[in-house]
């Protein structure tokens, strides 16, 4: 098995990474926006915090969870697409 079908492989393991992640990003953004009530109901009564503290939280977590998206899996499979490009028919 050559450096190619490894870069191959690769890529495709983080295409699969990053629209899983990416997915799960997006439906997380989704359900803080509109069911942020529904969370501090639950949330609110277990932990005593008040609602600008869980919207503080949650957005923060959505941020840090954005970052860590874009470079551990976004970044990679961009980078793997450009040197499966550069290189396409390299053999070891």
């Amino acid at each position: 098995m050559g450096v190619a079908m490894n870069i191959q492989r690769l890529t495709a393991f983080f295409m699969w990474c990053t629209i899983i992640n990416g997915v799960l990003l997006v439906i997380t953004a989704i359900m803080g926006t509109f069911g942020l009530d529904f969370v501090y109901s639950i949330h609110g009564k277990l932990f005593m915090f008040s609602r600008e503290t869980l919207s503080v939280v949650f957005y923060g977590f959505l941020g840090l969870y954005k970052m860590v998206w874009l470079v551990f899996n976004a970044v990679p499979y961009v980078a793997l697409l450009i040197i499966r490009k550069k290189y396409p028919s390299d053999k070891a």
